[in-house]
């Protein structure tokens, strides 16, 4: 049975920019929208694989502010003050902030799971943003997250392939 390693911040990054065809300027401009200040080195640092030797791990609060600014460049910014980043941050704050970034509805959720070649019911995605406290409230695993990237990789890149 293969073992995958916990998704990290910095691959989830890596995977985003590499989708969206992100350059630098554009990742640092997300980071700033987010209420992050970023200059090109410390970016790179995040960027590079973790046996780099000026490779930086990525915070939560660092990749929620990324996020937040991914959010507000694809639908504006709301009104009143902004949000602020999560100082911890799991697979479904991850995954509502995309689904809310790119405006996404279950069954556009479904159609990138499909893509990815894996089958999941409308009922586990809207378990997924449920708050903790409900009953049927459930965790978004690795292999979740990981499919939805490479379903969301697939539908903007397809001349891409699978991992």
């Amino acid at each position: 049975m293969p073992t995958f390693a916990t998704m990290k911040n910095n691959d989830i990054l890596r995977r985003l920019r590499f989708t969206f065809d992100f350059n630098d300027e554009k990742m640092m401009e997300l980071f700033h929208l987010g209420g992050y200040e970023i200059d090109r080195a410390e970016m790179s640092a995040y960027l590079k694989k973790e046996d780099a030797e000026d490779f930086m791990s990525l915070y939560d609060i660092k990749l929620a502010a990324f996020l937040n600014g991914f959010i507000i460049d694809q639908r504006g910014k709301r009104e009143g003050p902004q949000p602020k980043p999560e100082k911890t941050l799991n697979n479904n704050i991850i995954l509502k902030k995309l689904k809310i970034a790119l405006n996404l509805k279950d069954t556009d959720l479904l159609d990138l799971y499909n893509l990815a070649g894996m089958q999941v019911s409308k009922h586990e995605i809207s378990a997924f943003f449920r708050k903790p406290s409900q009953r049927q409230y459930r965790l978004c695993k690795d292999q979740f997250l990981r499919n939805f990237l490479l379903g969301l990789q697939l539908k903007h890149r397809p001349e891409s392939k699978k991992e």
